[in-house]
């Protein structure tokens, strides 16, 4: 565009006039500027965004366990890491459990590398962008940025990188197009200008006018800026979306797989109940523990970890705590055996004397009668204990304690276990959540719960959210069972996925999709990430998610809570509902400026529009695109109506037909008006005057009315978009200033004020009145489509 009116401006020195060639200089100016504040006001928000995204670190500060963004670590720090975290800076181990690191990054090695605090040399060390894959430990920071072993080689860390999503795919089809017929117009019109002996230099002018009329400049920007502040106002409601094409997916999405724990519940745990031999306690609100469960509350102490911030190990930490004077003081934690996808236990060895060890371990109970030998008709008796327990919405996990002599086992599974009891955890469901549940339903969105807990618990949670079906339910083994066309045929239907591992995860998400869904699904640990990589909408957990996690997802939930998700998904219809609006209007507009710029010409009239007449419009539509249409309200039915077609074109026939239909009526009401006045002996300047007065009217209207495909201007009046004022505002008084101040009236070719100036506003008004009187006649909520 910039380039056009450069060229423009040469021209217009050629021409001889000078004044035409500084006033374009001026408004091309004016136009830049423009430019420049919308992407300085977009990379402000993304630069925002990247900021939320970069990767956290757990450091040791005065004592405190404090979670920051690893960039603000620094040397002498000693930071905390786990499994799934992706190390922030170079150091040397301080403690190490099972610790392994996948350094392929920096050695291209697939296998992971054992570390260990204990260990000479690099097997000791941990190095920046490397991921923990197994264990926990702490270190203490020895380089960070660019002295860091990554930073010396010039690798960089994750940011939010440019993509271009399907909706920009298809934006830049349609540029092409327009761009294609506004070279073929141009052409078309000069050659006019030299048949008709107007001279090739007056053609090369008009040509360019046409060009600049016919170039949708707006289209990319719509979207770039759309996208950005979308992304920050889905941030204001604690979601981050990390890819642009996650919000695309988010207004279509169809299925939400969501977690039970800590999304649909509050991730506060505190133990409720306990069980021992058929016995059961219910020890909720700090009740007394009965004497016959005290064993077990020392064997929960001895299977918990100390100074950890996992909301079960924390629970279990702090209700046997108070048995901790009846452990033997001289043990001490010789080893631990971590939990894994395979074998959902852990176990902790402590040691009294050399070659003696204490062991206790907890987990799914099905996992711990296994690890006591139980016999058939005992395990059968601690299963209905658990189904008893996870009737009543707790999540059960099974204790064993026993004693080791002798080196210590490669294996947890090597122990000879007894069986201690069951411990029932209470979770409370969010307040929130069956309020958000209930608006997924209206909105067309079929929750299903996934989760590696017992049945009977996720029904109770499932019951307290407001899911209805809750008795259509598949467990692990259920799916492990079947093939993947018979699971694709099973989940159509399936509310609640139980004891369900992250590689299962995978697969009901392919069933999913198998089955025409769009799904959306949430994760938090590394074995996750395959799932949220391939879901439509992959959403990590931000409080809990590891940072594997975190770069899989295209979102991320901040707080965790799943009503969030809801919150994000109306905001994505209603950016995905604008984007459309905002082109609908471009589209239309853009046909009466082309057609007053060439049809003039052919039909041998005088010229209507030069090229600073264009220039001055764009002033105006520019604005209404990236901030008028962006700040745009969402359609009160949005989330009653069900998701758009994920094969939806943001511009199909039928839209496309409606943009020019609009523009078109827009353009048989000024060309006949400007034939009017021609035929009725008004000079050129009065009827150029006239006609572009109406045109900028119906500019407006066609934003106004553009607001909404249902509801009519006069009750679209009520609904705030302050940006629309403004840029309405701003129109109407250039029309005053351009027909009251004697320099501009020249300037444009206009002339003053006159009675007719007010027909000339009815008639742009009355543009769209064909398309408000069919609003009325459209039906109110139509079952396939979003609000235009």
């Amino acid at each position: 565009m910039l380039a056009l009116l450069l060229a423009v401006g040469v021209v217009y020195v050629f021409l001889g006039d000078l004044r035409e060639a500084v006033a374009l200089l001026v408004a091309s100016l004016l136009m830049l500027t423009i430019t420049l504040v919308q992407e300085y006001r977009t990379d402000r928000t993304l630069f925002a965004l990247r900021n939320l995204a970069s990767p956290r670190a757990l450091v040791l500060r005065d004592g405190e366990q404090v979670r920051i963004a690893a960039r603000e670590v620094v040397r002498g720090d000693v930071v905390l890491i786990a499994e799934g975290d992706r190390v922030p800076a170079d150091g040397a181990l301080l403690a190490a459990v099972n610790l392994s690191a996948d350094e392929s990054l920096l050695t291209g090695e697939s296998l992971s590398v054992s570390k260990s605090a204990d260990s000479p040399g690099e097997q000791r060390l941990l190095f920046a962008s490397t991921l923990v894959t197994q264990g926990y430990g702490s270190f203490e920071v020895t380089a960070i940025g660019a002295g860091t072993r990554v930073g010396a080689i010039g690798a960089s860390t994750a940011a939010i990188a440019p993509e271009r999503t399907p909706l920009q795919r298809e934006i830049g089809r349609w540029v092409t197009v327009l761009a294609i017929l506004g070279l073929l117009s141009c052409a078309v019109l000069m050659l006019a200008y030299v048949l008709l002996g107007r001279g090739w230099l007056n053609g090369v002018l008009a040509g360019l006018t046409l060009a600049i009329s016919m170039i949708p400049e707006e289209l990319p920007v719509i979207l770039t800026v759309f996208f950005a502040l979308g992304a920050w106002r889905i941030a204001q409601r604690r979601v981050l979306a990390r890819r642009i094409a996650a919000i695309e997916a988010l207004g279509a999405a169809t299925v939400l797989c969501v977690d039970k724990t800590g999304t649909l519940t509050m991730n506060r745990m505190s133990v409720a109940r306990l069980f021992v031999s058929g016995q059961q306690a219910d020890v909720s609100g700090g009740a007394e523990v009965p004497e016959g469960f005290h064993d077990l509350a020392k064997s929960m102490f001895l299977a918990s970890r100390e100074n950890v911030a996992d909301p079960m190990e924390v629970a279990f930490r702090e209700f046997s705590s108070g048995f901790a004077p009846g452990v033997p003081s001289d043990l001490s934690a010789a080893r631990e055996y971590p939990l894994t996808s395979a074998v959902p236990a852990m176990s902790r060895a402590w040691g009294s004397r050399l070659d003696r060890y204490q062991v206790a371990a907890k987990g799914a109970p099905e996992v711990i009668a296994r690890f006591c030998r139980l016999d058939a008709v005992a395990t059968e008796s601690v299963l209905r204990a658990v189904r008893s327990m996870a009737g009543n919405g707790l999540r059960v996990l099974g204790v064993a304690a026993g004693e080791h002599n002798g080196e210590l086992p490669a294996s947890q599974q090597e122990f000879v276990f007894r069986f201690a009891g069951l411990v029932g955890v209470a979770d409370p469901v969010r307040g929130g959540v069956p309020e958000a549940v209930r608006s997924a339903h209206e909105a067309g969105i079929r929750v299903v719960i996934v989760t590696g807990d017992h049945l009977a618990t996720a029904q109770d949670v499932a019951r307290q959210a407001g899911l209805a079906d809750r008795e259509r339910a598949l467990t692990g083994q259920d799916i492990a069972r079947m093939s993947d066309a018979e699971l694709k045929d099973a989940a159509a239907s399936t509310v609640i996925f139980s004891r369900i591992t992250p590689e299962q995860k995978l697969r009901i998400l392919r069933a999913l999709q198998a089955a025409g869904e769009v799904v959306g699904m949430t994760g938090d640990g590394v074995n996750d990430a395959p799932a949220l990589k391939a879901a439509d909408a992959g959403i990590a957990m931000g409080a809990r998610g590891t940072d594997v996690a975190r770069e899989a997802a295209a979102l991320v939930l901040l707080d965790d809570n799943f009503a969030s998700i809801i919150a994000a998904i109306a905001l994505g219809r209603q950016i995905y509902a604008n984007i459309r609006k905002a082109i609908t209007y471009a589209l239309a507009i853009h046909v009466p400026i082309m057609g007053l710029a060439l049809l003039p010409v052919l039909l041998q009239w005088p010229t209507l529009l030069l090229p600073l007449h264009i220039v001055l419009l764009e002033l105006v539509i520019d604005p209404a695109c990236a901030i008028a249409f962006e700040a745009e309200p969402a359609d009160p039915s949005s989330m009653r109506r069900p998701p758009r077609s994920a094969r939806a074109k943001l511009l199909d026939r039928r839209r496309a037909g409606l943009a020019f239909l609009e523009g078109g009526g827009v353009l048989a009401v000024l060309l006949v008006a400007y034939g009017i006045c021609l035929g009725e002996g008004y000079p050129v300047a009065e009827a150029r005057t006239l006609v572009f007065v109406a045109l900028i009217v119906a500019n407006l209207a066609l934003i106004w009315t553009n607001r909404s495909s249902r509801r009519t201007i006069p009750q679209l009046l009520a609904s705030a978009n302050r940006p629309l004022w403004y840029v309405t505002a701003g129109a109407l008084l250039t029309v005053v200033l351009l027909l009251s101040v004697p320099l501009l009236r020249e300037l444009f070719g206009f002339t003053g004020w006159s009675w007719e100036v007010g027909v000339a506003v009815l008639a742009g008004a009355n543009t769209v009145f064909w398309f408000e009187l069919l609003k009325l006649f459209r039906p109110r909520h139509p079952a396939s489509t979003m609000p235009a």
